[in-house]
């Protein structure tokens, strides 16, 4: 995807980070998805050979949503949303750190995307059996990890089984966009020093 390390790269891929998991919290609180946001996140699964970041998401247009929420997490530091969006980014890209170094648990999880291809061409990204085999990738690979993320929400709806699927496939797509933000050269130090410029960034990619 040519140069990686630019401020443009980065902040799609913590906009890509930050769609997954406003869907997570969609699905565990209110039991809903949004199309927009949810599609685009179990198309970045499957690709490998995007000519480009936004492209990962299928354009700029399947990114929207995150850069959206990007931009209003990078202004707004307060609120039980804001505190749980922070819990669950810290997780995700201290969980894609120590996965890069599980090479069994990385070589589990390309394996498994790539049957879960299969899947994919014979039911759609986002039908139930697609869904539920990227769910089952997630539990071999990132659960094994360790620290467990712990996703809070109404208990009914987490309860169904469904739900904990869609939730898991976001998580499995929110750790796509953390190894994304890791190539484009994202780190703890960049989040602190370069929030104005990928606040500005967003805006200017949203127009």
């Amino acid at each position: 995807m040519g140069d990686n390390s630019t401020i443009e790269n980065r902040t799609i891929a913590l906009a890509g980070l930050y769609q997954a998991i406003g869907q997570v919290s969609s699905i565990a609180w209110k039991g809903r998805i949004d199309d927009a946001a949810f599609g685009p996140c179990i198309h970045s699964l499957f690709q490998f050979d995007a000519q480009s970041y936004a492209d990962v998401y299928g354009g700029l247009t399947g990114i929207r949503p995150g850069l959206r929420a990007l931009g209003a997490a990078l202004t707004r530091q307060e609120g039980r949303e804001a505190v749980e969006q922070a819990r669950y980014v810290v997780t995700i890209l201290f969980l894609e750190r120590k996965l890069e170094r599980r090479q069994e648990n990385l070589e589990k999880l390309r394996t498994g995307i790539g049957s879960a291809a299969n899947t994919l061409e014979h039911f759609g990204p986002t039908h139930g059996n697609t869904i539920a085999r990227l769910a089952e990738i997630y539990r071999e690979t990132i659960s094994t990890l360790g620290p467990r993320i712990m996703v809070k929400g109404d208990q009914d709806i987490l309860a169904n089984p469904d739900n904990a699927s869609r939730i898991r496939a976001m998580l499995l797509s929110a750790i796509r966009a953390a190894f994304l933000w890791r190539q484009a050269g994202g780190s703890r130090w960049r989040l602190l020093l370069e929030r104005g410029s990928m606040r500005s960034t967003a805006e200017s990619l949203l127009s």
